[in-house]
């Protein structure tokens, strides 16, 4: 190898060291960019020159050091393992807040609670069997009726109102995600373009890579590598992303909690309007499950489930005080009249009101016993005891609500421990660790210093041998 050719060997060195450099320099910069991946710069041994014929004798060295890319330290496994568990802690998170959402709308127990609230109704009753035509006890009964009959609507009217809201964030993802599908496919062809060009791509590939995660979570998308530096993302079996091409999805269905039953909340392909799209995990899928309708056997969306229970418990109410009042007699002789109506066309829990709208209209007395007698009232009293009471049936609902709740935080709790795991296994991988790339700048300084004093020395070298050779003695 000539004097020059070991010039350019050394020249090599301290190209590759400037580059390991900035290598190092881009993950120290990013070390708290969210999603990026760290890097390293690949490099290559260069060959000794291949020399033939009478001059072939002797062992060349190599010629240097070839760059031959910057590699970016991510893990395909690990970043599936990371889509997977974002995906079911998606699903398990909408679920989980739903209903925690709901059991603290119940207020129970508490003294704003329906429990409170039929407890001072029947206790009304009894202060009314007590003093039956006193204006004061009836007054206090009416004031109680009409207190427990807005508590009821003011749950009702929750429960309408966070079914509106979460189908209101379904429209929301949905653009999220054909946002977001768009930029998966407009990245695949710049990744793509820059790869057949020879330039690095990794920080595209970095967006690529949050984006795609951000799907998973969204609707449970899985990726699969194309093997042309694009990928296909795929949503229940379908793609949505392939290549530079990305399809729209659209969620259709009611708007309001009412009409679920008849029209419930699908998503479809754009493309392919009227075929529904199954989804099997992230927070759209949980979205879904929460909007379905009741299934009339309590195992269908919690919202509409909950809604047809307090119709149910609304006319349990109803059906039992009704059944006793009409037995009795009013003040004014009226007889099989009823304390509780619905308003047509309401669902019952919104619906229900009370009817008599003084003493002269309650029912207290049995038939033919006086205007002072209370036995309707004490009996209509006692109603809160004892096995289908309106009080068990309630209690019953409140029980149910809380223990799907716990049951539904745990698993989100554990799909959320998951996904945690799986992205701090991935952190570990991906992320920059400052005390690594400091070793690593120190490293590469040294060979940079070493390469340059290298340089210095063939050129002293090449100067005695051009400018002093022959001057011996002179």
């Amino acid at each position: 190898m000539s004097t020059f050719s070991s010039l350019n060997t050394a020249y090599s060195g301290l190209a590759a060291a400037k580059a390991g450099i900035d290598v190092v320099g881009q993950n120290i910069s990013n070390v708290g960019t969210d999603g990026y991946t760290r890097q390293r710069l690949n490099t290559s041994s260069v060959p000794g020159a291949t020399r033939a014929g009478m001059f072939s004798v002797g062992v060349a060295p190599g010629q240097g050091v070839a760059i031959t890319g910057v590699a970016r330290l991510g893990d395909a496994s690990l970043d599936a393992a990371l889509r997977a568990a974002s995906a079911s802690s998606g699903y398990a998170s909408v679920r989980a807040d739903t209903l925690s959402s709901f059991e603290e709308s119940l207020n129970e127990p508490g003294s704003n609670g329906l429990s409170a609230g039929l407890h001072d109704f029947w206790a009304a009753w009894q202060a009314v069997s007590n003093q039956a035509g006193d204006p004061a006890p009836a007054g206090a009964l009416l004031g109680s009726a009409a207190t427990l009959t807005a508590r009821l609507s003011t749950i009702y009217r929750g429960v309408q109102s966070q079914w509106g809201t979460t189908r209101a964030s379904v429209d929301s993802m949905v653009s999220d995600v054909n946002a977001a599908a768009k930029q998966v496919a407009e990245l695949n062809v710049r990744i793509r373009q820059s790869q057949l060009a020879g330039d690095p791509a990794n920080e595209l590939l970095d967006q690529r890579a949050q984006l795609t995660t951000s799907l998973a979570a969204a609707v449970g998308g899985t990726v699969r590598d194309a093997g042309d530096g694009t990928v296909d993302v795929l949503v229940g079996g379908n793609p949505l992303v392939t290549g530079g091409t990305a399809r729209a999805i659209a969620a259709s269905g009611s708007a309001v909690l009412e009409g679920a039953s008849a029209d419930p909340v699908t998503l479809s392909w754009v493309d392919h309007p009227g075929v529904p799209l199954t989804l099997q995990g992230g927070r759209l899928a949980g979205a879904l499950s929460v909007l379905a309708p009741a299934d009339g056997q309590g195992r269908g969306g919690m919202l509409a489930e909950a809604a047809a229970s307090l119709d149910s418990f609304a006319v349990t109410l109803a059906g039992q005080v009704n059944a006793v009042h009409r037995t009795g007699v009013t003040a004014s002789g009226a007889t099989d009249a009823s304390f509780f109506g619905f308003d047509p066309g309401q669902p019952a829990a919104l619906g229900l009101h009370v009817i008599p709208t003084g003493v002269d209209g309650i029912a207290a007395a049995a038939p033919g016993a006086g205007g002072k007698n209370g036995t309707v009232a004490d009996q209509i009293s006692g109603l809160g005891a004892g096995a289908g009471s309106p009080d068990s049936v309630w209690a019953s609902f409140v029980v149910g609500i809380g223990t799907a709740s716990k049951s539904e935080q745990q698993q989100a709790d554990l799909a959320e421990l998951g996904r945690t795991s799986a992205e701090n296994a991935q952190l570990s991988q991906s992320s920059v660790d400052l005390d690594e790339e400091n070793t690593s700048l120190i490293a590469l300084q040294h060979a940079y210093q070493a390469a340059a004093r290298v340089m210095t020395t063939i050129d002293q070298t090449l100067d005695t041998l051009i400018n002093h050779t022959g001057t011996v003695g002179l």
